[in-house]
């Protein structure tokens, strides 16, 4: 299989069940961090996936400019544990920016990024925009990419 990008109303149940259950073993039971994970949001979003024989291993949710923030957002950034170091994080970014400068010709932008991975992000080109803040009792930071760095 290879990357895949959705709109919610062409999500199969299959798949949309597929990404919840990685969100939530992920989020909430992996980093043992019970909090709302439907938030209202994924009808309105763009869904990056990428899977192997049936199985999502990398995923991804595109907000867009002014319904979480005022620019676009990239959220939901998961690896399957499986899946973990073999580049995956780093592809998925990059399939994620390419659709925002394609297909939404933003200026900038935005995520909401946990600490241990604030690193990570700036590797691909975010920079920080807030201190450190507990969101759901973990230290997250708000982190933006400018059209600046789009283009490199």
């Amino acid at each position: 299989m290879s990357w895949k990008t959705y709109q919610f109303d062409e999500l199969t149940t299959e798949e949309l069940y597929d990404f919840l259950k990685l969100r939530v073993d992920v989020f909430v039971v992996e980093q043992n961090c019970p909090y709302p994970e439907l938030d209202g949001l994924d009808q309105q979003a763009i869904h990056i996936a990428y899977g192997e024989n049936g199985k999502t291993l990398a995923y991804a949710r595109l907000v867009p400019a002014g319904v979480k923030y005022e620019a676009p957002s990239i959220g939901r950034v998961i690896v399957h544990p499986e899946a973990r170091n073999r580049g995956l994080a780093r592809r998925l970014l990059h399939q994620c920016i390419d659709f925002i400068q394609t297909h939404w010709k933003a200026e900038e932008i935005q995520l909401q990024g946990q600490v241990y991975l604030q690193q990570f992000y700036e590797s691909v080109g975010f920079q920080t925009v807030s201190d450190i803040y507990e969101e759901d009792g973990i230290p997250h930071v708000d982190m933006k990419l400018h059209s600046k760095q789009l283009q490199d």
